[in-house]
């Protein structure tokens, strides 16, 4: 059976609109990806995620295969089954922690020290396959190297050679014909790298391509960059997919640029430490001005946060440690992302891109270029 269909409906510029078929639903296009690292989005339910509008999550294989095990999730049902997700789910390789966690690795593979109890674990790009396989996900990525910019030519093209081996061994022990398999393209801001990796994983036919590699510490003007050059690289008849990347002012201007998947901590990680999305840029909430204010976090916004509680209170349950303060602002974050892809899809299908751009752009200018790859990506 075929694992996604890409679909698209409308197109403006290099931009679209479209849907993603999968084994558990479709997917509008363009969309972001909540991040589940540990199989679920911190503070909230699965069925509160899906309800604030998330059509498709990502989780980590790392953490999955160390707690509670990739065995143990298929026993219980793959990951829908074992974290009650009804949407589909995206899980990522491993490759970013290559980066985060600083493991060794040579030409085989990575050996990583846990986390959770400092035990030695090898992952192969033929284990990073089966272990995926296991927790069931909707989409999976292979294992790459995701070297920290500004880096030497040296250690990228290794981190681009190897990325391009480890795609092969993946594509070839890959059997779930119920899941697809995306390649990562890597070669940090070296075009020449980016063009010779994009090629390489065209040819090997991959169901779908990530770019991977940036919010790593190279400048927001070259992130833009990259992923402008490497998205005419790949073939639109396939989804493309923008990895760990999504402060709204890079997220509208990839989408433009015809990426069409997107995923990022950044709603989720800000929401836990008191600070919101909104149409004005970041509003801390934790900040004594807020002592007395009864406006929502943002006025007009329909969330469930927004509808219920003012200002006063959430910084009230901030300052006292309650945890439902964490909650209201995640919920609102993971609200307003969606509601600006909702705005994003109607700008491509209207004519009215650059205005939307315009527009976050504009609330956006201090926050653009913070980065977004987090724990997760």
């Amino acid at each position: 059976m075929e694992s996604v269909r890409l679909s698209v409906s409308a197109t403006l510029g290099s931009a679209r609109v479209g849907t993603l078929s999968t084994p558990h639903g479709v997917v509008r296009l363009p969309q972001f990806m909540p991040v589940g690292t540990r199989g679920v989005v911190k503070t909230l339910m699965p069925t509160e995620v899906a309800q604030l509008g998330a059509e498709m999550v990502l989780a980590n294989t790392y953490h999955l295969m160390l707690r509670p095990g990739a065995d143990r999730i298929a026993r219980l049902g793959g990951i829908h089954g074992f974290a009650g997700w009804e949407v589909p789910v995206l899980t990522d390789s491993g490759g970013y922690q290559v980066f985060s966690l600083s493991p060794s690795f040579d030409d085989d593979g990575v050996v990583f020290r846990s986390v959770y109890d400092g035990s030695i674990t090898r992952l192969t790009p033929e284990a990073a396959v089966r272990v995926q396989e296991l927790i069931g996900s909707d989409v999976q990525m292979v294992l790459d190297v995701c070297p920290a910019l500004p880096a030497s030519r040296e250690v990228v093209e290794r981190a681009t050679v190897l990325t391009i081996e480890w795609a092969r061994r993946s594509r070839k022990v890959h059997s779930r014909s119920d899941q697809a398999i995306f390649g990562i393209v890597q070669g940090g801001t070296d075009m020449e790298l980016r063009e010779r990796c994009a090629g390489a994983l065209v040819e090997l036919d991959f169901d779908g391509y990530a770019i991977g590699g940036l919010s790593v510490g190279e400048k927001s003007t070259e992130t833009l960059e990259v992923v402008r050059t490497v998205a005419e690289m790949l073939p639109a008849e396939r989804p493309r997919y923008l990895m760990g990347v999504g402060d709204p002012v890079t997220l509208v201007e990839a989408v433009a640029a015809g990426i069409d998947l997107f995923d990022c901590v950044l709603p989720t990680r800000l929401g836990r430490h008191g600070t919101a999305l909104t149409w004005r840029g970041r509003v801390n909430l934790r900040r004594a001005e807020h002592a007395t204010s009864d406006a929502p976090i943002e006025e007009g916004c329909s969330c469930p946060a927004c509808r219920s509680h003012g200002r006063a209170l959430i910084r009230h349950l901030f300052s006292v440690g309650e945890t439902l303060g964490p909650r209201l602002v995640t919920v609102h974050n993971l609200f307003w992302m969606f509601r600006l892809m909702d705005r994003i899809r109607e700008a491509i299908q209207n004519g009215s891109l650059d205005e939307l751009r315009e527009q976050v752009i504009t609330s956006w200018a201090g926050g653009h270029g913070s980065g977004c790859a987090g724990s997760a990506r």
